[in-house]
């Protein structure tokens, strides 16, 4: 397999774009053969809120056997890797670019170049992944490589021995109780469902937020920190400020909690994602996380112009929806659907509809969540057989670079 890795990162989504880099370079420093790598990165504050000890002030450290390097016009790129990822297509400088084609030049060298792009499902994505892509100038080797959810794609980022955390977290009472004491909070009541929000300002957030007010369930929603935490205070009548910052408060309302959480490491939230009945979810990073939770969850996609993501949301749900009895499959395309505001309308009716689709799941709490849970966990299986997506990328590069295979 090719001996060392450079990530490049140019951060558009802030937490979304970090977070998978950084989940993708250490899937890559964890392979069997230890390649390096390094993660460039032009946003460190974006990735200090994954990982809290990194140092913002400083442009090359070290964590997690990772490399991480302040990615800036005036860096020092030093000898290129033999794969570079250039990730979501940000591109690569040019003077790191001039570097590939010299080692190319070299006796033996060998330099590849990796445009990684966003997950999607849409069924194109097949006839693309690992196609090359020509350099219009230089003469290097570049393929697309698409994630995905089937063996005709690169897969999805999944850490070995992340079942088995799951399962150690889910038979242990006390580090449930130690993921809310160490956010300031107790355990939720029991009989309360849990539901957490992570998502984009442009969700009908008002209308959930009454439905669950209005209802005769105890709902506990948790929410990290994201675009949506400002809609979300409003609407329990509060408001943040630098003097009083929301993380670490709870307001009520009906039959709502609703707790604001500091923003989490990358494992203590997949831990919270375990922890709950459903998970609002949003962008690329979280939507994988929810699914190897193997529970109900409801995804907002980043929003695009002309609507053109709600081509991906339709890709994906015929999908995920393959084996889910027709009632629930229904029922769960429209609340995904009204989530994404493909169903966008006035507030009253958008309301209705918000209502409607969240009763068709959520009535039944005995039945139906057990069934969507059901589905979920086959789901994650099917999933997982496409393998990881750091694990298939090294075999692809390695075959290209015509490496020894691992």
């Amino acid at each position: 397999m090719a001996r060392s890795y450079d990530v490049f990162c140019h951060v558009v989504d802030n937490f979304g774009d970090a977070a998978v880099c950084w989940r993708l370079s250490r899937g890559l420093a964890e392979l069997p053969a230890r390649p390096s790598v390094r993660l460039w990165i032009d946003d460190l504050n974006a990735l200090r809120t994954l990982v809290p000890e990194l140092r913002t002030d400083a442009p090359h450290q070290s964590r997690a056997g990772i490399e991480i390097v302040h990615l800036r016009a005036d860096a020092d790129f030093g000898a290129p890797a033999e794969v570079a990822v250039d990730a979501f297509g940000g591109g690569l400088p040019e003077v790191y670019t001039q570097a590939m084609v010299r080692r190319e030049a070299e006796p033996g060298g060998r330099s590849l170049w990796i445009v990684l792009e966003y997950l999607s499902a849409e069924p194109w994505v097949a006839t693309h992944h690992g196609l090359p892509s020509p350099h219009p100038r230089l003469p290097l080797r570049r393929h697309f490589f698409f994630p995905g959810f089937t063996a005709q794609s690169g897969g999805l980022l999944r850490e070995t021995g992340l079942d088995q955390r799951r399962q150690a977290f889910l038979a242990d009472p006390g580090r449930q109780t130690a993921l809310w004491r160490d956010a300031g909070f107790a355990p939720p009541p029991a009989g309360t469902t849990l539901v957490t929000l992570f998502g984009y300002e442009q969700a009908p957030i008002d209308e959930l937020l009454e439905v669950w007010v209005r209802g005769a369930e105890p709902i506990l929603a948790a929410v990290p920190t994201s675009r949506l935490e400002p809609a979300v205070a409003a609407f329990m009548g509060a408001a943040g400020s630098a003097a009083a910052p929301l993380a670490g408060r709870s307001l009520r309302r009906g039959s709502l909690e609703v707790r604001f959480l500091p923003f989490l490491p990358q494992d203590r939230y997949d831990e919270l994602l375990w922890a709950a009945d459903w998970n609002f979810v949003r962008g690329e990073d979280s939507f994988v996380r929810a699914q190897w939770a193997e529970r109900a969850f409801v995804w907002q996609l980043y929003p695009q112009a002309g609507g053109a993501h709600l081509a991906k949301l339709e890709a994906f749900l015929d999908l995920y929806c393959v084996g889910l009895d027709a009632k629930p499959a229904a029922a769960l395309r429209n609340l995904f659907r009204v989530w994404n505001a493909a169903q966008a309308g006035p507030a009253g009716p958008r309301r209705a509809e918000i209502a409607r689709a969240w009763t068709a799941l959520a009535a039944h709490n005995g039945q139906l969540p057990g069934e969507l849970r059901r589905h979920a966990r086959n789901w994650a299986s099917r999933a997982a057989a496409a393998g990881d997506l750091a694990t298939n990328l090294a075999r692809f590069c390695a075959e290209r670079l015509e490496c020894p295979a691992f």
